[in-house]
Parts: C-alpha cells; structure tokens; sequence
C-alpha cells in the first residue's frame, strides 16, 4: 500500500536526514521501507521519491523514469532535456562528488508540493557515490533529465525544496503552465520573465 506524501511546511523536510548503515540497509525494515517507496512513487506517479517525503528522516531516495511517462512529450523537448528512460534505482547516503558548471533551466513540480511547479537551474551532469540497496558503494554518472532528477532527490536529503533554487517569477500551478506556458521554449520564457 502506497504511503502517505508528506507537503511543504511539514517539518521533516527540512531537516538533514541521517545515514543508514550497511548493517539497517540489510534489515527487513529497510528492504520493505524500499518496496514501499518503490510503490508510492509509481502511485503518485512521480520519478523519484526521498524517504523525508513520507516522513523518514533518513538518506535514500529511489528514482525511475519509465518509458510509459513519455507518451505526451514530444521527441524535439525529450532532446532538449535530455531525458531517456531511467531503470529503478536505490540511492542510500548518496553525495554529488563533482557537477558541471553547464546549468540547464526547466520546469519542476514535486510531489511533496502538489499541483505546482517553477523554473529550475540545475547542473547538466553530475557524478554520485551512494549505496544501493545491498549496502553496496556504487557511483553514477548522470546527464540531463537523470542529473536533474538526482539533483532534487538529494535535496530533500538536505532539507531542501526545489522553491529554494527555483526562478521565483516562473512559480505557477499546472494548470496555468498548460494553458499559458507549455510547449514554449525556455529560453523564450526566460525572456518574458525578466
């Protein structure tokens, strides 16, 4: 059963979660916490999900962006954001050990923010050492919509919220991004925005 996504001003987002060790990765309790995480990200649906988003102040995060989410974009945005499909993956304790100075700026939502969304700069690529989910250490390079991805998730781990990075000015629902915004470049509304 999916668990419940905790929104902004709840406490535990926040604050910075603490490290699992190898020995808890391995323990019934986090396997299941994992499952757990696994389904509630694919209900919402959402392509990655931080353990403080439903109330655990801990370091992991899952992350998966299926092909089934890419019907409605089309292929010249799927290039410009450099999205591919992303495989299930369990980040514990993870940490950006280098990031390009390359930033690209898109829209993000977040499902700990429901039904809104803002213009995001993130670094194009970064390269990560985390555990996976044998407590394992694995590391990762990541470009485009994984990165950006990455990014946000390792926010949460921070006590971070994408409106704490975002363009403030670009701040708007769903709804008004589909009927005023979408499918316009960024740049251009990077333009409209100053």
């Amino acid at each position: 059963m999916p668990a419940t996504i905790v929104q902004a001003g709840h406490p535990v987002l926040r604050h910075c979660a603490r490290p699992l060790s190898p020995e808890e990765i391995l323990n019934a309790e986090i396997q299941n916490l994992i499952e757990e995480m696994r389904e509630t990200m694919r209900s919402a649906p959402g392509v990655g999900l931080a353990a403080p988003q439903i109330g655990l102040s801990l370091q992991l995060a899952v992350i998966e962006d299926r092909a089934e989410y890419h019907k409605e974009i089309s292929s010249d945005q799927m290039s410009d954001r450099e999205r591919k499909s992303v495989p299930f993956q369990v980040l514990i304790n993870p940490a950006i050990v280098d990031r390009s100075e390359e930033q690209k700026v898109f829209f993000e939502g977040c499902l700990s923010l429901t039904g809104f969304c803002a213009l995001v700069p993130r670094s194009r690529n970064v390269r990560l050492r985390y555990l996976d989910q044998h407590g394992l250490p694995q590391s990762l390079e990541a470009t485009g919509w994984h990165a950006r991805i990455i990014q946000h998730e390792l926010d949460h781990l921070e006590g971070g919220l994408y409106i704490d990075r975002m363009l403030s000015r670009s701040f708007t629902t769903l709804e008004n991004l589909s009927q005023h915004w979408k499918g316009e470049p960024i740049q251009h509304l990077l333009e409209k925005l100053k």
